[in-house]
């Protein structure tokens, strides 16, 4: 066992007295130790049933034969630091949880893991530490809130977002807003629609880390409770077979998640998180590539913001391995990658079928033949920008308008609800990416804005900071380089005219060579916006957006 290294012989008996000290009986120390990674924490609605997931897990892994030990992971709630200073802090905790699970994990020399998050960026950044350690490791989930229900219909929490703006726009009175306040988060769990937090839950299925339903049980159901005491159970015959993470989280693994994730139309923070997983196996690719998946991968669910279902309704209908099945009559995917329950995709999607081809389309009767998901490229963004083509109206599919220049999220939502945002303008929101934010901070705020404004199908917003899941319409983020480094997104000037083509995957600004050209020559870097702090060393190491926003040493 590798906690032997704590725990047996001689020279560990001073180990064996701290074990005591915490009340741990010898049989207990003689089993496998597995530590459980909680994120339980009481200010994100995702987290705060956490502590019953996690109670559960611990009785699987006694249950079938190992000692569970309980240790901590932090959590940011997007939604609560969304549109101010906290949103800085989202994107870099997912390289704070990777470092403390890696540190606990290899410190106290642990024999298996199980994963327990839920929103945002606890998935990704314990999926890469899953693969750094890379000892027999199990996701589960805390599971997708219920869609709330105002006037009969279904909402969630962008519905929220947008009916501030309404509000600003004079279309909802402060009255209805208070309705939707009290009633589109109506349980725990990370909200209803396919957002970043259910994206990357569901995307742990299909890379093959989390057992059938992990992404798509609700919070609230009983069998969610009994998916973490499988999982508590079956990270003990991973142990017993010794199958590690970096068996399961392989190329052909992401490739697979790549391809769901274009069927499940998912968030475009997915284009973050993928490609960071991707660098802890070795493994470093460019974002362009995702178009060769999306030509070829049916787009096959319109989940909130897209369209009128919610995650409840995806669980409804055989949840992801149902996806999983349909792609695999296109052969679409890699079948034989393993999984955490010892069998290949192959076989554990066999007998998934679709039992709701409203939610989940067939493969031959799809919502579009390419994917939920384009990354543009072009003289504004050489090193590309990411879209959720999924949510954008057809009319926005191919957008020309002047540009509205911002240099921070706060003046361009001020710009939005002042009025002074017309049909047709393209809003470009700058010095908000990895290094520039620092952090990368999401834009639900203005796009929400942008869309209660009634503006939605007129007005596209351009961004090297990046967007909620529950951003909709033509919102195009990651665009690198960004302009803290330069990028060309930081020579753009008020009433430049922008091209985007989302069908032929461009982004162009109309300006010549030579203009661009003189614009650089006069273009200087801009003072940090922060200097002290984790955010200061976080800005000194963070890559761009198109590589996941991954963190690498200053090279001297």
């Amino acid at each position: 066992m590798r906690s032997d290294a704590v725990k047996t012989g001689m020279q560990q008996a001073p180990h064996r007295s701290l074990f005591n000290a915490l009340g741990m009986t010898k049989e207990e120390m003689e089993k496998p130790l597995v530590g459980i990674v909680s994120s339980y924490n009481e200010i994100v609605p995702g987290h705060m049933n956490l502590d019953k997931i996690v109670e559960a897990v611990k009785l699987g892994v006694a249950m079938a034969g190992g000692t569970p030990v309980v240790f901590p992971a932090i959590a940011v709630c997007d939604g609560i630091a969304m549109g101010h200073i906290g949103m800085k802090y989202s994107l870099v905790t997912r390289d704070l949880i990777a470092d403390s699970t890696e540190a606990m994990a290899m410190a106290h020399q642990f024999d298996a893991l199980v994963m327990v998050p839920n929103c945002d960026k606890n998935v990704p950044g314990l999926l890469m530490a899953a693969a750094r350690i890379n000892v027999p490791t199990v996701f589960v989930s805390g599971g997708p809130m219920l869609a709330g229900k105002v006037h009969g219909q279904k909402r969630s929490l962008s519905s929220m977002f947008e009916a501030v703006g309404s509000y600003s726009a004079g279309t909802m009175t402060a009255e209805e807003v208070e309705e939707f306040e009290n009633k589109v988060c109506p349980t725990c769990g990370s909200c209803s629609g396919m957002y970043t937090a259910n994206s990357m839950n569901c995307l742990t299925e299909v890379l093959g880390m989390g057992l059938k339903g992990n992404g798509t049980i609700p919070a609230v159901y009983s069998e969610r409770i009994k998916l973490a005491k499988h999982a508590g159970m079956q990270v003990m015959e991973m142990y017993r077979k010794n199958i590690r993470p970096r068996d399961i989280m392989t190329k052909e693994a992401v490739l697979n998640a790549l391809t769901v994730d274009m069927a499940l139309g998912c968030s475009t923070n997915s284009m973050l998180h993928l490609p960071a997983i991707a660098h802890e196996i070795g493994w470093d690719f460019d974002i362009t590539f995702a178009n060769e998946i999306s030509a070829k991968t049916p787009n096959l669910c319109h989940l909130a913001p897209a369209g009128p279902t919610y995650i409840e309704d995806l669980n409804e209908a055989g949840g992801v391995y149902a996806v999983m099945n349909e792609l695999s009559k296109k052969d679409l995917l890699n079948l034989d990658c393993m999984t955490v329950t010892g069998k290949t995709v192959g076989e554990n999607i066999k007998n998934c079928i679709n039992k709701n081809p409203e939610v989940i389309r067939p493969v031959d009767r799809p919502y579009s033949e390419t994917g939920g998901l384009a990354v543009l490229t072009g003289n504004l963004a050489p090193d590309g920008g990411v879209v959720k083509r999924s949510a954008v109206c057809e009319e926005m599919m191919v957008h020309e308008g002047p540009a509205r220049v911002f240099d921070c999220e706060e003046d361009a939502i001020a710009a939005i609800k002042g009025g002074k945002i017309n049909p047709g303008d393209v809003v470009v929101i700058r010095y908000e990416g990895p290094k520039g934010g620092p952090g990368m901070r999401e834009m639900l705020n203005p796009t929400s804005a942008i869309a209660g404004m009634g503006l939605g199908s007129s007005v596209a917003l351009i961004t090297d900071g990046r967007f909620s899941g529950a951003s909709r319409g033509a919102s195009i983020g990651h665009i690198s380089p960004e302009a803290a480094v330069g990028g060309p997104i930081a020579l753009v000037e008020e009433g430049d005219i922008i091209r985007i083509n989302i069908p032929e995957t461009k982004l162009e600004l109309a300006v010549s060579e030579e203009e661009m050209e003189k614009r650089r020559a006069q273009w200087k870097p801009r003072e940090p916006k922060v200097t002290t702090g984790y955010l200061a060393r976080y800005a000194s190491m963070v890559t761009s957006g198109n590589r996941g926003a991954v963190l690498e040493v200053p090279k001297k």
